[in-house]
């Protein structure tokens, strides 16, 4: 098995909790489209998904355009005060760089608001490059946006590693040809996608266990 030489992350829910501010611009949305809320965990199922597609089948009711300017007010007005890294990634991805590590970021995010939580947090100049939503027409689980990833590295799939906490995140890496990791302390996959047939490779409980996997 090659050494891992590149690490690759997904953004919401792997980096940054930005589980607040999601859900209550979602529910700013609903309110605002339909009247009324909707249950959380119909929102939390949408996890992982570019907000355009999930934006489309939650609420046909109005043009994607006008539902996503509806949610991006709420989020943007209160995006850095309800968004925080989960407790030990700084450090790990501060401690990969100085061992020479190569780091990405594959998101599904928008770019503004990926790099804005990295720059507020002082992870931006810690990553080698950001892939986002706007960079490919091909979204997770489609390998492109890690091959996108692996391209501006020069890293090759046996080489690298991606951390994320869904099964697009997953999926993603496998068909990428990519080790994954997913994350436990925001895991948004079930029992039985874990030990599928189309499982991670690997689940790390904290992010200084990725270094058990490395070494």
């Amino acid at each position: 098995m090659s050494k891992i030489t590149t690490i690759l992350f997904d953004f919401d829910g792997t980096i940054m909790n930005t589980n607040e501010v999601v859900i209550k611009s979602w529910q700013h949305t609903f309110r605002t489209v339909e009247g009324k809320e909707r249950p959380v965990e119909s929102i939390v199922s949408t996890f992982g998904e570019p907000l355009v597609k999930t934006m489309a089948r939650l609420l046909p009711q109005v043009s994607v355009e006008e539902g996503v300017r509806i949610y991006r007010s709420f989020l943007l007005e209160h995006y850095d005060e309800m968004i925080h890294p989960f407790p030990g990634m700084v450090d790990l991805i501060c401690k990969l760089k100085e061992r020479g590590y190569k780091t990405g970021l594959v998101t599904s995010r928008v770019g503004d608001t990926a790099v804005q939580g990295l720059e507020q947090f002082g992870l931006l100049p810690h990553m080698d490059c950001l892939v986002t939503c706007e960079d490919t027409d091909k979204h997770k689980p489609d390998p492109e946006p890690i091959r996108i990833a692996l391209r501006k590295l020069g890293s090759e799939p046996a080489e690298s590693i991606m951390l994320g906490d869904t099964m697009y995140d997953i999926l993603c890496a496998r068909n990428a040809g990519v080790r994954s990791v997913l994350v436990g302390w925001q895991m948004a996959v079930s029992e039985e996608e874990i030990k599928g047939p189309n499982g991670p490779d690997y689940i790390i409980k904290k992010p200084e266990d990725l270094f058990d996997i490395l070494t």
